[in-house]
């Protein structure tokens, strides 16, 4: 009798315990928006200081990326995660005895790099190695959704802790709770193998072939837009809406589910664009098993420049934010296990981690741009409406970039 081998899980240890750590890195991450009127007017500074912070956290996000991804390839995954827990802890619990503009600034960059210890680049890296070839696409998209499932939660419950004490103590909330990732360890266990070629090609060797490659350099290129427009709309959307959106009718169905405020329209934005983005990225990790990665990638970024421009050139009110927020959501992290998945099947698992979070780092140097120059531009137009447009150019730019990338395996040469 011949034995039947069995179809490998989907639903690894390793993928729920990556997705868990996934989801409180972006509940916690997905909130600042929620602080940028409360830290103004306790302090009366301009919208940009607060946004410069948030703007930091993310170049730091970026930058750590490609060092934490080093860290786990060299020293084990572990320890990066650890690291970045600590980090972000350390950084949100500081940051709520911060009294000065440039001392929040400051302490940012230890949250940005304690989001980058926990966060994609670390955790899609392990989840990848652990998952099968047939189910890695999949894989990929889950644990990311987890991150919008934790953008679900993160900015409803910044509103609510809001309304029960002082931001500052909703800092000290946020700090523990970034400690919680450590429960999570023991399930990270080990993955697959890299080939004997792969283990061969040392982290230098792997670099220098990767950024000699117009294709490596496209999508690094690439993912500066998906940065900008998801930053931007995380840090500024609820300001946004405060600010632009028509009234919300007494009587209406947004009332009678307890949204009377513009405020709270504003963390319903970003909690819808966590719902719809959970459906859309798996949707689109599945895609990627069965069709061309750079077309799905520049189809995502056409359809979000379109769906940004029609946005603002419409009238804003209630329905047109809930509307676009699940048109945008379902194309948000949507790119994330394609972008990932692109770079997997190009240069293989075993610097995974590291030549992911080079791309990343174009993805928050795009972070750092948005939130910024949302905050700048605010302060000297007196509205989001230029920096809004900004966003539509450069996803136009991505649309077109992607479409020349070579999506073969690249050859595989020892140093």
């Amino acid at each position: 009798m011949t034995a039947t081998v069995p179809r490998s899980a989907l639903f690894t240890p390793v993928l729920i315990g990556g997705s868990i750590i996934l989801l409180i890195n972006f509940a916690l991450r997905a909130s600042f928006g929620m602080f940028q009127i409360p830290i103004a007017e306790e302090f009366n500074w301009p919208r940009s200081e607060f946004s410069l912070a948030i703007a930091i956290q993310n170049l730091a996000w970026g930058f750590g990326q490609p060092l934490f991804g080093a860290i786990a390839e060299k020293w084990g995954d572990r320890l990066a995660i650890i690291m970045g827990a600590i980090l972000y802890s350390a950084g949100l619990l500081l940051t709520a005895f911060a009294t000065t503009p440039l001392g929040i600034q400051s302490l940012e960059i230890l949250v940005g790099f304690g989001i980058a210890g926990t966060g994609f680049g670390v955790i899609l890296a392990v989840v990848g190695r652990a998952s099968s070839d047939e189910n890695r696409s999949l894989a990929l998209g889950i644990a990311t959704a987890a991150g919008s499932a934790g953008q679900v939660i993160g900015a409803p419950l910044a509103e609510i802790l809001l309304g029960m004490m002082a931001w500052q103590g909703v800092f000290m909330v946020f700090a523990g709770l970034a400690l919680t990732t450590l429960f999570f360890l023991p399930m990270l266990g080990g993955g697959k193998p890299a080939s004997p070629a792969e283990l061969e090609e040392s982290m230098g060797h792997v670099l220098r072939r990767a950024f000699t490659d117009p294709s490596y350099l496209m999508i690094f290129a690439g993912f500066f837009s998906c940065g900008y427009q998801l930053a931007f709309i995380t840090a500024h959307f609820p300001a946004m809406i405060v600010e632009m959106c028509g009234p919300i009718a007494a009587d209406g169905i947004l009332a009678g589910l307890g949204i009377t405020t513009t405020t709270a329209l504003g963390a319903l934005a970003i909690a819808l664009i966590g719902i719809a983005n959970i459906v859309g990225t798996i949707y689109a990790a599945w895609l990627g098993k069965r069709y061309s990665r750079k077309y799905l990638l520049a189809g995502i970024y056409t359809l979000r420049t379109i769906v940004a421009a029609v946005f603002i050139l419409m009238p804003i009110t209630p329905g047109s934010v809930i509307v676009f927020s699940l048109a945008m959501g379902g194309l948000w992290l949507a790119t994330v296990p394609l972008t990932s998945g692109l770079v997997a099947y190009i240069y293989g698992l075993r610097y995974m981690g590291t030549l992911y979070g080079f791309v990343f780092l174009s993805h928050q140097l795009g972070s750092f741009m948005g939130v910024w120059l949302g905050g700048r531009l605010h302060d000297q137009t007196g509205d989001y409406t230029l920096v809004w447009w900004i966003g539509v150019g450069v996803g136009a730019f991505s649309a077109l970039i992607h479409l020349p990338i070579r999506e073969a395996p690249a050859r595989i040469a020892p140093a």
